[in-house]
């Protein structure tokens, strides 16, 4: 009872409804029947988590064909998941054998090898991480050739960034070229003007929301970056990625399926980066069919 409440206090009562309705009648991927086959045979590693989007009634219920997922987070004791330990490894399904689990910053995994893994999983993390493309090039150091980054990023439009305006990319550029890391703070004062409080209950009053702000490397609850489809798609093209299939989801969801290609292989994705074509025409964020 307690999380409806929450939930009726973060989205209102048609969210709610919806909500109770897609867990009642999951929605899932299109492009997910094409990647079945990779999750099942391969090993993968998921950056943050558990995340509920990857669970039997998620989006892109990996969780379910997968024998074999290793995690990554920041620290031994998170908001989200409270305490959580390399010995006891990362539970993903209760039918499978645990994963490793890893303790360490998602921007440098330095204790993983390269070309270690099959897949990557990253739901509601990248906008956690202060220098989100030295992340990605990190975690496409990690992936095997032709390996599959899944990434979910949040739509500011349905979240409590919605006040916000979109980072630009040039912005995402000066903090890799500077190389920012976990300490920055420079979005704190935007941060604190414009988060619609209302919208995340769990966060306290603004008293509290401040103090936790400006303590950010120690819980990694800020939103640093804030996005919309075409900047998301954006991120991914720089780095080098072949984007595979785009898909979005309401209240706040953008699913980017993407592969590690050769570095000597050009990576077309105009489809992907078209503002004007259909991908973005039938978003169902308003903010993408402005510029369509």
């Amino acid at each position: 009872m307690k999380k409806l409440y929450i939930k009726l206090k973060s989205v209102g009562v048609m969210g709610l409804i919806k909500f109770l309705y897609y867990y009642l009648y999951p929605r899932q991927l299109v492009y997910y029947s094409k990647l079945r086959d990779s999750f099942k045979t391969g090993i993968g590693l998921e950056i943050g988590g558990p995340s509920s989007i990857f669970g039997h009634k998620g989006i892109i219920p990996v969780y379910l064909d997968s024998s074999k997922i290793d995690n990554i987070n920041f620290s031994n004791s998170t908001v989200w998941e409270g305490h959580i330990s390399d010995d006891e490894g990362f539970v993903f399904n209760k039918r499978s054998d645990a994963g490793c689990q890893y303790i360490g910053e998602a921007s440098n995994l330095e204790m993983i090898e390269d070309s270690s893994y099959d897949f990557i999983l990253s739901s509601h993390c990248i906008e956690h991480i202060a220098n989100p493309i030295k992340a990605l090039e990190e975690w496409i150091r990690v992936l095997k050739q032709d390996g599959l980054l899944v990434l979910v990023v949040p739509h500011k439009e349905g979240t409590f960034d919605h006040q916000r305006p979109v980072t630009s990319f040039e912005h995402l550029i000066q903090d890799f070229e500077n190389q920012i890391d976990e300490s920055d703070l420079t979005h704190v004062e935007e941060i604190l003007k414009l988060h619609d409080l209302a919208k995340d209950p769990g966060a306290g009053d603004f008293v509290a929301f401040e103090k936790r702000s400006k303590c950010n490397r120690e819980n990694r609850c800020l939103h640093h970056h804030v996005f919309d489809t075409k900047q998301a798609v954006e991120m991914v093209n720089y780095v080098g990625l072949e984007i595979l299939a785009v898909e979005m989801f309401t209240p706040y969801h953008i699913v980017i399926i993407s592969k590690k290609t050769a570095s000597d292989q050009f990576a077309d994705n105009r489809n992907y980066r078209d503002s004007t074509g259909a991908l973005y025409k039938n978003s169902p964020f308003a903010l993408d069919r402005i510029t369509a």
